[in-house]
């Protein structure tokens, strides 16, 4: 019989490998972003610790928190990211991975205060849509998990801008979570350079809803 013990374990072993992702697609500088897992079956989560290098991550120093942002298990503290989170944990249960990043392309989507349009199929497929742009929310309180929840409440992108700040993404599981975050870097990076050769061409509605949907439930095994 597996126990929360288990789940955890096993969570905070697929946790701390998924942050190899943030630095081998170049998502994060120094200790900058992280990722975060629901448990299953519990109002916990387990995220990275606060300040520790990626090559010293361990599952062991992976931190585990309540959905009020409390440290709940683990020696170090938690992510500073950990209040917004949380929050979305509380009021996405639809949700089982969020991560965070600084990544060069779209940061500088976030640091015009401009949604990347939709102008590629890929992100149809991925995001449905634009990357949106939320609000400006300082570190210290759950306001940026507000401002992420708010604005992709209207939206079927897993990924947002967060203004003057990075990109927050999230997803069924972490994996899904880690995914989005990859994706809309490598669009923010597409369209970017797209703009440089002229205005990019945005997808009409109908084809969007079209590649969406096929992406979301025929492609793949």
């Amino acid at each position: 019989m597996t126990t929360l013990d288990d789940t955890i374990g096993v969570l905070r072993r697929t946790v701390c490998a998924l942050h190899a992702d943030l630095t081998r697609y170049n998502l994060v500088t120094w200790t900058s972003g992280n990722v975060s897992g629901r448990v299953p079956g519990a109002d916990l989560f387990v995220i990275k610790p606060s300040g520790v290098s990626y090559d010293d991550l361990t599952p062991e120093s992976i931190v585990v928190c309540d959905f009020d942002g409390k440290l709940v298990d683990g020696e170090l503290s938690p992510s500073s990211d950990t209040d917004a989170h949380a929050y979305v944990y509380r009021h996405r249960p639809d949700v089982g991975g969020v991560v965070h990043t600084h990544s060069t392309y779209a940061t500088a989507w976030a640091a015009r205060d401009e949604a990347i349009p939709c102008v590629l199929t890929a992100m149809a497929d991925e995001f449905g849509g634009e990357i949106p742009v939320g609000p400006f929310a300082l570190i210290g309180d759950d306001s940026i998990g507000r401002g992420i929840v708010d604005t992709l409440a209207g939206h079927r992108s897993p990924a947002v801008l967060m203004k003057n700040h990075g990109v927050f993404s999230i997803g069924e599981d972490a994996t899904a979570a880690v995914k989005a975050a990859v994706m809309c870097e490598d669009v923010a990076r597409t369209v970017h350079i797209a703009r440089q050769l002229g205005e990019p061409k945005p997808i009409p509605q109908d084809d969007i809803d079209r590649l969406y949907d096929r992406y979301q439930n025929v492609y793949g095994q």
